[in-house]
């Protein structure tokens, strides 16, 4: 039954890391497709420095908004690396709690049959006590009605001394 509990568990680690491999995919893409789009606004940003030129409102309109933008995917870049890492350390701290779970059960059980073992040990042992009182009752019964017989012998040599002598003296 734990095998197949520890197999279960296995599949579901690996369908989260399958998981996690396509949502890290997912991540690295959008962040290739970033960073090209600021290499580009970069590239616009240098083509415009070198060449200086006047333009008009709406294409300044642009260019700021792509240098926004710019700006935008950098804060964006680094909050995905962030949420990288966080979600890195989220995953190791899980595996850590099941490990830890894993050996608490593990050990608990291990507890939980020493407690058994300690019970019957104990159980044996009352029942042997049990049969050494019954051994020591009989004995002392024995012993009892041996000392009765003793004291009924007794009397009857005293009171056959007493006959003995009687008859003699008269």
């Amino acid at each position: 039954m734990w095998h197949v509990f520890h197999l279960g568990e296995e599949r579901r680690a690996m369908a989260e890391k399958e998981k996690e491999k396509a949502g890290g995919e997912r991540w690295k893409a959008a962040i290739v497709n970033l960073s090209e789009m600021s290499a580009n606004l970069d590239s616009l940003q240098k083509i415009l420095a070198k060449k200086a030129v006047f333009v008009d409102d709406d294409t300044f309109s642009k260019a700021s908004l792509i240098a926004e933008q710019a700006r935008n995917i950098k804060a964006l870049e680094q909050r995905v690396g962030t949420l990288e890492r966080e979600l890195d350390a989220s995953i190791a701290a899980a595996a850590r709690a099941r490990s830890e779970k894993r050996q608490a059960e593990a050990a608990q059980r291990a507890a939980e049959l020493r407690a058994q073992d300690v019970a019957k040990e104990l159980e044996n042992t009352t029942k042997v006590f049990e049969l050494h009182m019954e051994e020591l009752r009989r004995k002392q019964e024995e012993i009892s009605k041996k000392d009765g017989e003793i004291k009924v012998l007794e009397a009857i040599i005293q009171t056959l001394s007493r006959n003995g002598s009687s008859p003699s003296e008269d």
